[in-house]
Formats: C-alpha cells, structure tokens, sequence
C-alpha cells in the first residue's frame, strides 16, 4: 500500500499538500511552474495556470465587467469600508467569470483567479504617468485602503480565498516611466520607512495579501527583484510574509539587460531567485535548467519559490474536488446591482473643487447647456488603465443629455485632446456657449497621455507628463469659451493633478471627475443638479505649478507632498467642497497613557439638505523641526447626516500616531506635546482660504514631554 501523502488529501495541511506536490515533479516540471505562464503537467493532472490577471478597479482585459472609477478616484472617496465593497464585487465577478473560462475550457492571461492589484506606491510626484493606478501621496491613506481592498478581494469561505491579490511595486516606486528599467531610486533610511515602507507592511501584516511584486527600479543601486534587503531581510524576516513574490513582467530580464547587474540571462535568473523573488513574469527563469547546471542556484532554492506559490493555488482550492465558489453564475458579472454600486462610487469619488454658488443648478425650462471640450464625450477618459469593458457607458455628453433632453444640449468638441487647434472646431465651440445658458468645459488628459511606458502616446515622456499644464490647444479652447461670458463649470477628467489655475481664476465652478468609471457622466449630471451632495477629496496635492517641485528623480521626500511641501499648492490635499455646511463641537482629546491618545468629536450638519461628511484627523508635532512632517493624517471617517444631524465620532490614535522615524530609518515612539485637529480639511490657511470647513485643534501632551 503506498503510504506517500497525496496532494489532493483536502485534510492534510497546505504545507505537506505542497510537499507532496513537489516530490513528485522533476527538475523541469518544477521549473515550468516559475514562471507567470505556468505550462500544464498532464501526468499528475496539474493543469496550465497564467498567474498575470489584472483587478485595478474592476476585472480588467477580460472581457466584459463592471467598470468602477479609477483607483485614484477611489481613494478620493477617503472610505475603506467602500472599498471593501468595491473590491468584494470585484473578487465575485472574478470567480463568475473564471467558472465561465473554465466551463469553456478557455482558461489563459487574464482569466485566473491571482490579481495583481492594488498599486499602492506613494504618488511622490504628479508627473508620474502610473499615479493614477495608485490610491494617492499619503502613506496613511494608502494603507488604510490598500489593506481594504486586499481584505475584500480575499474573502474566504473559511477554507478558501475568492481571489488573491498582490500588492505592488515593492518598493520605491514612483517614476519616472522613461528609464524604468535600469533606474536607480536612491533613498534615505528616513524616507523609506517612513513613506514607502509603511503602507506594504500593514498590507502584510494586517490585511495578509498573498503576494508581493517587486519593481522594475533598483533601490540604493539594486534591482528590486533581485534585493535580498527588500525580499528577504524585510519582507519574509522582518514582517513575516507568507505568500509569494512575483517579479513585475520583465524585470528579471532587466537585471542583465537595463541594470547590467550580471552579465547573462543564467546568473540573473539565479540572482533573483536566490534573493527571494519566486515567480517570473516572463521567461527568464527557463534558464534556471542551465543555471543549476552552472550550479549557480540548488534544487533546494527551487522548491523553496515552489512552495510559496503552490500555497496560494491550494488556498484558492486549484487542486480540491469542490469549492463553495464554484457556483458563482456568470449573471453575477456586471449586474444591476453591482451597477448600483459603481455608480455611488462615482458619486462619491467627485471633488468639487470651487463654487462662487452656481451649484447646484436648478432645471428650468427653456434652459440651454453647452457641453464642450476633448473629453466631453471620451470613452477613454471614462476607463482609466487597467480597465475592463463596460456593458454600457455614460460620457459626459451621454449623461448630460438623457438628464436633460438632447433639446437642452448643445455640443462641441471644441480641440483634439492634445495636438494642434482646429480653427473650426474653435469656432463651434465658441458658437455652442455663445447659444446657451451655462457652460460645461470638460478638460483633462486620458490614459493615452498620463500612463505606463509602452501603453502611451507620448514617448518623449514614457507615460509621464513634462509638466503640470494642461495641453496647449485646450488652454486656447478655454480662453474661446470664457470670452463668451456665460456662467462657466469646468470639469477636470485626469487621473493626476494639473494646474488649474485659470479655471479657478475664471470659472463659476471647478469639479475633478477623475477616470470616474463607466458611469461618469451620469454621476456628473446628478451632483451638478443637485441630486446628491459631493463629498470627495483630494488625495494628492494640487501644485502652482511644477516649478514648485523638486526634480522628478529626486526620492527625497523634502518639499514633496503636503507632509512636506512648505509652499503655498492650488488645491491642498484632503480639501473637497459640499453644499451642505457642517458644525464640530466638543472636541475631547485624552493621552491614553500608552503613547497614543483618544478624539471625540461631534459632528453637525447644519445645511438643508442630507449630506456625507468626511472628517480628517491629522497630527502635527510641535515645535518640530524641518526633519519632521508638518502634519500627518491619523485618521478618516465618512459619515452621512441628514440635514440637522448630529453624530459623536471617536478615533482611536495609537502609538504610531505620535512617533516618528529618524535618520536612520528606526520608529521612535515621541514624547512632547502635540497638535491633532479634526475636520472637513486640513488645518492649513490655504484649505480655510478656498471655504475647506471647519475644523477644530486640541492639543495633548504624550509621555512626559
């Protein structure tokens, strides 16, 4: 009687399931399993498995899906339980679809069940073209729903997961595109672990994401997929992660080729994997064959990269006869109700960015819009990157006119996005505001201008954006329509910021729309009549100007972000307007005699109208010097009120809260007195200046500071 554990015993534990796996594969099988295109093993029924699948914001390059907002967007909605949300659709739809593929037995790229989402590098810079895949410039935010989404995604039936996630780019990744591949980000022992360290860690540590993507970039002079510091000593040692890592798609190429770490394709296979890094997406790792020839890397150090990825098939129930999931329909794909919900993500991801008291409009008979700009009837600027395929869709354009009747409507494209003017076009644009009532100027970039090296059409840049202005012909297009003098409400459709300062010099009104997913124009149209109340915020910095930057290379974190910007921005981060008005009182601050500290807050709606509020808790040391952040946020909470209501919010701050990372990249835990404030902005002259709300100050004393 064979006694040998069989890999298909559900009762045996992941770990000896894995083992048994293992033991019965050759050298070459075992090797055919390392890389993102896993080849099938007829003989002990391992079927092929491409691990590359893509779940930013939706199932993406999969066919049809609900398609919600960017994920820049959704981090505008400052409400990880959202995202939870979101990212629980996102992991339904993907086992509904994948049911399907595997009925059909059309399983390949981008029909598996390992999602390589969510982004969460820091958008140090708004020149970064990927910045819009990301959740924003704070490590806090970042964190917080990052670790949402990997929680959503990964739901489990208490055997199972629904899907896995992976968080990326580790580490240090944030442009610029052009280069990508030989780059090296040099960065302090402060900066990384205290900005691009933090969010990983907690989605490691809290959330459990099952896989890690190394960058493209090398970090203080090694490539990341080849950083023993980063995939070993920090990752597995350090934080205690238990899945996989996956190289970004040709990274390990690049070690030979871009960084010239090595010499050939052999010795940069076995760098990377002897230095952590267990799956390849490429197909450099076929020559580990040669490698262990050249005994440049062990058998042992195979089996090693197996097991991690082998656990993450198991916990997805690759190799069990029945899995709860399994009976997921495929009608679960893109339905009502998960429409419903991208549509609220819609509203709620909208920042409202100045009103002189236009908005809301009121519909009234006879009133005529005009609906101009390059993006006011863009699919694209809709999708983002990383995108699925909508079932439906509702531009600008769309969702103006079935609100309103396409009697009311008046239409010109007015300039290409980018390029030269068409006097013509000019011409009708300027024809359509001079025939109506209000203008609305839809503006912005698409993930054809601000994006990933390779998958843009600026390849001077490689993705990234030289500056912070908005293409010329669109500039000249906006001084076409304000001369007419109607009432102007410029819409800004990108996924980073842009210098908007006409538009606040001159518009009655100035909404960021972002990549708002399939349902835009509809949201659009809702909150500019009013149907619901706009609560988004800035998730980045608005800047001047570029010229308030420094270098686009440049990791250090001096002068970057609003934790260290000292100059005055467009728009600062966390600022968003509503139309309702919102009161705090009693504010009530208590050091907990741990090192952290207790907030109560109240919380008042005293507009006419129900409204969501978002209150931002930040920290600021005092008396602190230029090493230390100005502020910090420590805390968000998303509360709806009806008009009139009241509701008391806690915050738990904790140790981390008040500690701080020194020069040498260690976390103390501070002692002193401390500022911590409580409201709809920062507490910054310039988000008081542009109506940001009230916001209220305690101070409290940790430790005996």
């Amino acid at each position: 009687m064979d006694s040998k554990p069989n890999f298909r015993d559900e009762n045996l534990p992941l770990s000896a399931r894995a083992d048994a796996l293992i033991a019965q594969m050759s050298f070459e099988e075992k090797i055919s399993q390392l890389v993102n295109a896993a080849d099938e093993i007829t003989r002990l029924g391992v079927k092929e498995y491409n691990w590359w699948n893509e779940a930013l914001h939706g199932v993406a390059r999969a066919g049809e899906a609900t398609v919600f907002p960017q994920a820049i967007a959704l981090a505008a909605m400052f409400d990880p339980d959202l995202l939870y949300d979101i990212a629980a659709v996102i992991a339904e739809e993907a086992r509904a679809k994948h049911n399907k593929f595997k009925e059909e037995d059309a399983l390949g790229i981008y029909r598996g069940l390992t999602f390589w989402s969510p982004n969460i590098n820091i958008f140090r810079d708004p020149r970064w073209g990927r910045g819009h895949e990301t959740y924003g410039e704070d490590p806090y935010l970042t964190g917080r729903l990052g670790c949402a989404f990997v929680k959503g995604l990964q739901q489990t039936d208490g055997k199972h997961l629904k899907a896995a996630a992976c968080a990326k780019h580790f580490a240090v990744h944030s442009g610029p595109e052009k280069g990508r591949s030989s780059f090296n980000a040099v960065v302090s022992p402060k900066d990384l672990w205290e900005t691009y360290l933090p969010a990983f860690e907690e989605l490691v540590r809290e959330a459990g994401v099952e896989a890690v993507m190394g960058a493209y970039n090398a970090m203080n002079g090694t490539p990341c997929c080849a950083n023993r510091a980063l995939l070993v000593d920090i990752l597995r040692e350090k934080w205690g992660f238990e899945g996989h890592v996956v190289s970004d798609c040709g990274a390990i190429d690049h070690i030979y080729t871009a960084h010239k770490t090595v010499e050939t394709p052999e010795e940069a296979a076995a760098l990377a994997l002897k230095n952590g890094c267990d799956l390849n997406c490429g197909h450099t790792y076929g020559y580990l064959i040669e490698a262990y020839e050249q005994d440049l890397v062990s058998e042992t150090e195979v089996d090693t990269a197996l097991r991690h990825l082998l656990r993450t098939q198991f916990r997805l129930g690759f190799f069990d006869a029945q899995v709860s999931y399994d009976s997921i329909p495929y009608s679960q794909n893109a339905c009502d109700a998960h429409k419903q919900l991208c549509l609220e993500a819609a509203h709620r991801s909208i920042v409202l960015l100045k009103n002189d008291g236009i908005l809301p409009l009121e519909k009234a008979k006879g009133q005529t819009v005009a609906v101009i700009g390059p993006n006011a009837d863009s699919e694209l600027a809709l999708l983002g990157n990383y995108n699925g395929t909508p079932t439906q869709s509702s531009t600008v354009l769309r969702g103006m006119t079935e609100y309103l009747g396409a009697e009311n409507i008046r239409y010109a494209a007015g300039c290409p996005l980018y390029g030269e003017d068409d006097p013509a076009e000019l011409k009708k644009a300027a024809n359509a505001a001079a025939e109506a009532d209000i203008v609305v100027l839809v503006l912005g970039l698409d993930a054809k201008i601000e994006g990933e090296e390779g998958d843009t059409y600026n390849p001077d840049m490689g993705g990234d954006k030289a500056d912070l202005q908005l293409p010329t012909a669109q500039k000249t297009l906006f001084d076409a329509v304000r001369t007419q003098g109607k009432p102007m409400i410029v819409v800004n459709m990108t996924g980073s910021a842009v210098a908007l300062n006409d538009a606040q010099a001159h518009a009655a009104a100035v909404v960021n729309l972002w990549y708002p997913g399939e349902w835009g124009g509809l949201a659009l149209a809702q909150l500019l009549y009013g149907e619901f109340s706009p609560s988004g915020r800035l998730p980045v910095t608005f800047y001047q100007s570029d010229g308030d930057l420094p270098d686009f290379a440049d990791y250090a974190m001096q002068n970057r972000t609003y934790r260290y910007f000292r100059g005055e921005p467009l728009y600062p981060f966390g600022f968003g307007l509503s139309y309702s008005s919102f009161r705090y009182s009693d504010l009530q601050l208590t050091a907990d005699g741990q090192g952290g500290a207790a907030l109560q807050v109240c919380v008042s709606n005293e507009g006419e109208r129900d409204a969501r509020e978002v209150t931002q808790v930040y920290v600021t040391r005092q008396n602190a010097g230029a090493l230390y952040p100005i502020r910090e946020l420590k805390g968000v909470q998303s509360t709806l009120l009806a008009a009139g209501e009241s509701k008391v919010l806690t915050f738990t701050l904790p140790v981390q809260a008040f500690s701080h990372v020194n020069e040498s990249g260690e976390r103390v835990n501070e002692m002193g007195h401390f500022t911590v404030s409580a409201g709809s902005c920062q507490p910054d002259e310039r988000s008081r200046a542009l109506g940001g709300g009230e916001v209220l100050l305690g101070e409290v004393v940790i430790g005996q500071g």
